[in-house]
């Protein structure tokens, strides 16, 4: 008897200062969506389910503690998603953040995480202000961003000999950042900008702003939107004989689902940027397939791909810190290898950026898919030092105070 009660104390004296190390006895890490909004189809429900694998598969524990994932809607609106955020991380002691995928929301959040010392693992948001000006200690920017993806399509269409642009943006953070960086790559790369149209976010008539584009000119009609407005403007341009002619349109920013929507008939020969699909190699495939079994048969995008992979890593990072303070985790972050089926070969940079390498598709004709979600044909993999903004450039204070 009085062995088995000293044993007990041994025990509790060694758990103690482990459990001691995590706050609140749980790591909760918050899902900040949107679930019925233009970006639902590509984060929304799927990006919630991404988290919970990612957690089932470490285990459903990290340093001898539960892992819980909440999630919740920020209606693509500011003042709501800061709301979430203060509550999670006030009240209901959430340790990280994860998606965000409105810009705008995506700032604020980074701030709010800053203020709160909390990690926020940025994975939808488009704006590079992230890991540029609004950089943060305990942030990082984990799939995309803006200046990637001009780099990567925007550069490829003009070297292709399509010169002059026309920017159909979307009136807010993410879409002025987007018409932004392409617009700096068209012309390094010789070419030029002849207009722009802005439209309200969930937009549902584009006429005026595709005869504005129509009448300009351009060789090229830029879409800096995303999710739904991405979709509705290019039918609509269809629907104009925009792209029957001589006009060609070149989508900034496409994931997945949003090929499903538009079908192959109306994206067929679209050239398009992201950090993933689905079916790529073996272990895309094998991923994806066991998130399509629980996902109604539909494929993973690489915002919904890459929460898996953000969440995944900051579990490791727990684990190999022993505790969830945000500073000791993001330096693991920072030291431990970002190598998954998602992600070969990446770092964390100083700024919160992860350099990981872009890909440049092209859409599929009907005939050339031949089973479903059989989308794309890979034409180049752009290496991450070349896609994205380089360190020096991009007016992080992190950076530039050490």
């Amino acid at each position: 008897m009085r062995s088995c009660a000293l044993a007990a104390l041994v025990a509790l004296a060694l758990a103690g200062p482990a459990r001691a190390a995590m706050s609140d006895g749980v790591v909760r890490i918050g899902v900040l969506t949107d679930m019925g909004g233009p970006y639902s189809d590509n984060v929304g429900a799927g990006a919630v389910l991404a988290a919970r694998m990612a957690v089932e598969d470490f285990g459903g524990t990290v340093a001898g503690v539960p892992v819980e994932v909440v999630s919740a809607d920020h209606q693509n609106k500011t003042d709501i998603g800061s709301a979430i955020a203060r509550r999670w991380y006030d009240v209901d002691k959430v340790d990280a953040i994860t998606e965000v995928v409105s810009s705008a929301v995506a700032l604020s959040v980074q701030q709010i995480s800053r203020d709160k010392d909390r990690i926020f693992l940025a994975t939808g948001p488009g704006t590079p202000d992230l890991t540029g000006k609004a950089c943060s200690p305990v942030g990082l920017h984990w799939a995309y961003d803006n200046y990637a993806l001009g780099n990567v399509v925007a550069g490829a269409v003009v070297r292709r000999g399509l010169k002059k642009w026309f920017f159909l943006t979307a009136d807010y953070s993410f879409g002025h950042a987007l018409e932004s960086q392409a617009a700096r790559v068209v012309k390094a790369n010789g070419g030029t900008v002849i207009g722009s149209a802005r439209h309200p976010l969930g937009s549902s008539d584009f006429s005026s702003f595709l005869l504005q584009a129509q009448a300009s000119g351009a060789d090229v009609i830029g879409l800096a939107n995303a999710g739904t407005d991405m979709i509705n403007a290019q039918k609509q341009a269809a629907e104009f004989g925009l792209t029957s002619g001589r006009q060609s349109l070149a989508a900034l920013l496409v994931n997945l689902p949003d090929i499903r929507a538009l079908g192959l008939d109306s994206a067929k020969g679209l050239l398009l940027a992201d950090s993933f699909y689905w079916d790529m190699t073996d272990a895309t495939r094998a991923w994806s397939k066991r998130f399509m079994a629980r996902f109604d048969g539909r494929a993973p995008g690489s915002l919904q791909a890459g929460v898996y992979g953000a969440v995944t890593h900051y579990l490791k990072a727990i684990q190999a810190a022993g505790t969830d303070d945000a500073k000791a985790v993001m330096a693991k972050m920072r030291e431990i290898p970002i190598d998954d089926f998602y992600t070969k070969n990446a770092h964390l940079r100083a700024d919160g950026r992860v350099v990981r390498d872009m890909y440049l598709f092209q859409v599929k004709t009907p005939a050339e898919s031949k089973y479903p979600w059989d989308y794309y044909t890979l034409l180049e993999t752009v290496p991450g030092e070349q896609a994205f903004r380089p360190l020096a450039e991009g007016g992080c204070p992190l950076v530039t105070t050490q």
